[in-house]
């Protein structure tokens, strides 16, 4: 996978991967034609517009990094396909502000499709390349404005041939469960830029546990994070960093990141950076001071032993949600423990006696999104199996809010979670982060070292 200089760190020109994905996805649809729009920009405020990120599913299929671009894709025979793409045309003088474009050119030669256009000519060009197919594969309901210019598109051609009473359009068909379904399973491309995440993400949170100490605010730590996430080649963080000490580990999306840090407090970092267009999603917890506490030490050794075990849990074949039953049977053997729960370990499973504490769920699936595509369960509700090349995460964590009287007083505002991204092998689980620390020693041995 190579990266087109001079235009975007976003950009991966490699045609031979990106037709090979083409080819399978339009393969598994069958005969139509693929529209698929990139993300829109957005504007955050006045004239200022958020950072543009590529759509996941036009990246992982075409490697386009710049905003307004559409891809339309559809087979020609046996093993073939033709790909067109509309994009910004070059623009010298919106260039000086904006940075170099690809262009139609661009599109072509860097990128590897058969035909391209300026995206301005994309309506008018819609109707000679949707009517010798009789399905179109579409997502509605993404981009309302899209799909107003697409109807309107489809109802002005209707009106033109309205002598003839033809078709008003083709029949509209979803290919994101198809897509979803191809991208769940990671191609080889896909996991190099997962591990190259997974190690920039590493990185990150090494740097946090050293630059930690009492004293800072929980922003410095992130600052150190984020620092490790770019110098290690990651344009954007996969999703905003929760930094929490104290308390506010028991938050589970906190996101204010602003607290001083104290003495004796824990810190949760959960954070992950994007690289290749995939994402990292680690969390470890660590001490401020650089030593964990006979309580703190105690809750997070439960945690450990539940998160070992949910990971070899992450077999092929077995349902997506045995790690998440593993670890719940373990927080629970833990919690009685620690005395925050009585009686029999099963009872109290079934019971869900556990849910004041461990309110989340063990697993997500893992790649260009933090909460990537891909079904969990079938029609019937059952879980669907873990299959060779699947990513997901295991994460388990107990809560103990400050205030909270039916935790044991040791035990009150201490909040740990321990988060690793798990590939699925036919040899067994890969942990893709496995060199972030998170044994008890080799944490205390970082922590405050910068």
């Amino acid at each position: 996978m190579r990266h087109a200089g001079g235009v975007s760190r976003d950009a991966v020109a490699d045609p031979v991967l990106h037709r090979r994905r083409r080819q399978r996805l339009l393969d598994a649809l069958g005969d139509g034609l693929l529209l698929l729009p990139t993300a829109p920009e957005q504007r955050r405020n006045g004239d200022v517009l958020y950072e543009h990120r590529p759509g996941s599913d036009f990246h992982f299929l075409t490697g386009f990094p710049e905003p307004e671009a559409v891809l339309a894709a559809w087979r020609t025979g046996r093993g073939r396909h033709r790909a067109v793409l509309f994009v910004r045309p070059r623009d010298p003088v919106r260039e000086v502000w904006d940075g170099p474009r690809a262009g139609v050119a661009g599109a072509v030669r860097a990128f590897g499709a058969d035909a391209a256009h300026p995206i301005g000519e994309l309506w008018h060009r819609l109707p000679d390349l949707s009517c010798d197919h009789a399905r179109l594969f579409h997502r509605l309901g993404v981009d309302s404005a899209f799909d107003r210019r697409l109807l309107d598109a489809f109802a002005t051609l209707a009106q033109k041939r309205r002598r003839r009473q033809p078709v008003a359009h083709p029949a509209i068909e979803d290919p994101i469960p198809a897509l979803a379904a191809m991208r769940q399973r990671k191609d080889p491309a896909e996991l190099a830029a997962m591990r190259a995440a997974a190690a920039a993400t590493v990185a990150g949170h090494i740097a946090a546990m050293r630059a930690t100490r009492p004293g800072i605010r929980e922003y410095e730590a992130q600052a150190a994070l984020e620092a490790a996430f770019r110098r290690h080649g990651s344009p954007r963080n996969g999703y905003p960093s929760i930094v929490a000490s104290g308390p506010n580990a028991c938050v589970l999306h906190y996101h204010e990141n602003d607290r001083r840090m104290r003495a004796g407090d824990l810190l949760l970092v959960d954070a992950g950076a994007e690289v290749g267009g995939c994402t990292g999603d680690v969390t470890r917890t660590f001490p401020v001071s650089g030593r964990f506490t006979s309580a703190q030490a105690a809750v997070y050794r439960v945690v450990l032993r539940a998160q070992l075990a949910g990971i070899r849990a992450c077999r092929v074949g077995a349902p997506w949600t045995r790690a998440h039953v593993v670890c719940v049977r373990e927080l629970t053997k833990g919690l009685v423990e620690l005395g925050a729960l009585r009686g029999d370990v099963d009872r109290l499973v079934r019971k869900q006696a556990f849910k004041p504490f461990y309110m989340h769920g063990t697993s997500h699936w893992l790649g260009r999104d933090v909460h990537d595509v891909g079904a969990y369960d079938d029609d019937h509700d059952r879980p669907l199996s873990l299959v060779d090349g699947a990513v997901l995460t295991v994460e388990p964590g107990l809560y103990f809010g400050a205030k909270d009287q039916r935790a044991p007083s040791a035990l009150r505002g201490i909040g740990v979670r321990i988060e690793d991204d798990v590939l699925v092998t036919r040899r067994g689980p890969v942990v893709l982060t496995a060199a972030a620390p998170k044994a008890i020693d080799e944490v205390e041995r970082l922590v405050g070292r910068s």
